[in-house]
């Protein structure tokens, strides 16, 4: 059959031009990307059974695994990858999109999303969860690392139905000026005392998906008590904790003033001890370099979310990070302050933020700076050391979990593939993902979410989000007139 045959040489192209890549390490070892046709019999074709184990071997050593695919619609060349991480997602924040655009971070939090989430329900968080998690799986991701939201139990419910893999937390203040009544009423021990009965409670449920953090809303809101006995609960229990750390110019100025160091959150953290390899820092934006040695020195992982910083925080010095050997992963943060929660989005945009930086930080253009092959390690590997979970998942290797996505490189965003790796990152669009599967689970067979009914969900959403913006008070103002 001459159309067969065609697929098939161009198979054999693809694969060569893989283990050319694979020889001389042009692909990172965490990120093993494999080439396959749905009508080929080669022993290159990988393939994944269904168990939480990935049985999968280099293409260098010529092994055949036992794996069984789905059926896709397509005959077209697909692209096996590792699993994509999303690390500081705010999945209980899904209902509030575009509730917040286009003004400060202190309006942000004082005036839309603080009376957003103290009027939050458990099934609100249930909802928000499932419909952020829909978004996550069509854009390939398996795990994500919740930043913190009131109803950690309504997430959970959401996470486990989904069958996604998640780091849930808490958002947790004990202090801090215009907090709602209910929240300006919790006590330094209710935030501890809460957070150890939700480890209790979730802590690897789930088949082992679900893990529970311990979280610090940020410095402004968190005494020097509720950060030492956040460090010192996370290390008995060996858990992370997730923290926004320096995000913007005031938090460093309003620490100068009132925590007496010379520069900001960073400085201070390290001064009290709390800097440490479980800790995910979020943003950390406002930084210099003697924080980021700091943060190099004491193992801390860091969440760079370039759209989110964009809108409101600025150029976060991620090659500064990387050059000092931080591991530094790739997230969104929640709706309110990105609207899209699309992995393959942020993966573009980090490389294209960071090489303007350039520009404005050394006054000349880098165009090396975060190549595709960064970006692509930091939204895998890096993400799975950022959640602590990279000894099981991260990359496709044998004994670590079969946590995987197909996409399909066949369509006008993604034709031609010269450079495979680059147009993961620059080219790829989230319609080119086709199936995820997570802990041996197909969760997503070609663009269809399995395991709940999106439709549903979204009438869901709609009526939820309505009702919680009443009781909030929420009123979003007309910017013009619209038909």
């Amino acid at each position: 059959n001459p159309q067969v045959n065609v697929r098939v040489e161009k198979w054999k192209l693809a694969a060569s031009g893989v283990k050319k890549l694979w020889s001389r390490r042009a692909i990172p070892t965490s990120t093993l990307l494999l080439f396959f046709t749905t009508l080929s019999s080669s022993p290159w074709i990988p393939t994944v059974e269904s168990s939480e184990t990935a049985e999968l071997l280099s293409p260098v050593t010529k092994s055949r695994p036992s794996v069984t695919l789905p059926k896709f619609s397509t005959n077209s060349l697909l692209l096996l990858t590792t699993l994509l991480i999303f690390i500081l997602k705010s999945c209980s924040r899904q209902l509030a999109r575009s509730i917040a655009d286009d003004v400060d971070l202190m309006t942000w939090l004082h005036h839309r999303i603080w009376p957003y989430e103290s009027n939050m329900t458990e099934e609100d968080s249930y909802i928000s969860t499932l419909l952020c998690g829909i978004e996550l799986i069509h854009s390939g991701v398996t795990c994500f690392a919740e930043a913190g939201g009131q109803h950690v139990s309504g997430m959970a419910k959401a996470v486990e139905l989904l069958g996604l893999r998640a780091c849930l937390t808490q958002s947790i203040m004990d202090c801090g000026e215009g907090l709602p009544a209910p929240w300006a009423a919790v006590t330094t021990d209710d935030c501890i005392q809460s957070q150890k009965e939700l480890y209790k409670k979730h802590h690897n449920t789930a088949d082992g998906r679900i893990r529970i953090w311990f979280g610090i809303r940020q410095i402004m809101n968190a005494t020097d008590r509720l950060l030492i006995e956040t460090r010192d609960n996370a290390l008995e229990l060996e858990t992370g904790i997730h923290m926004h750390v320096a995000e913007i110019a005031y938090e460093n100025l309003k620490v100068i003033n009132e925590r007496k160091v010379d520069h900001g959150t960073v400085t201070y953290l390290e001064k009290i001890q709390f800097l440490g390899k479980n800790l995910l820092s979020a943003h950390t934006v406002w930084v210099n370099d003697n924080e980021i040695s700091f943060l190099s020195r004491n193992g801390v992982k860091v969440s760079h979310c370039p759209a989110s910083a964009m809108r409101m925080l600025g150029f976060a010095p991620i090659r500064e990070m990387l050059d000092a050997g931080i591991c530094v992963s790739i997230g969104t943060d929640g709706a309110p302050s990105n609207n899209r929660m699309s992995i393959v989005d942020e993966m573009y945009l980090a490389s294209l933020i960071n090489k303007g930086r350039e520009v404005y930080a050394n006054g000349t253009t880098n165009p090396s700076v975060l190549p595709a092959e960064v970006v692509l390690q930091m939204a895998t590997i890096n993400g799975a050391k950022s959640v602590l979970w990279d000894n099981e998942i991260g990359s496709l290797e044998v004994g670590k979990k079969a946590d995987m996505v197909v996409i399909n490189p066949s369509s006008w965003s993604m034709v031609p593939y010269h450079d495979s790796i680059s147009c993961l990152v620059y080219s790829m669009r989230t319609e080119n993902v086709i199936s995820v599967m997570c802990n041996g689970q197909w969760i997503m067979k070609d663009k269809k979410i399995i395991n709940v009914n999106e439709e549903d969900v979204i009438l869901m959403a709609k009526q939820a989000s309505r009702e919680l913006l009443e009781r909030a008070g929420i009123r979003i103002p007309n910017r013009m007139n619209f038909i």
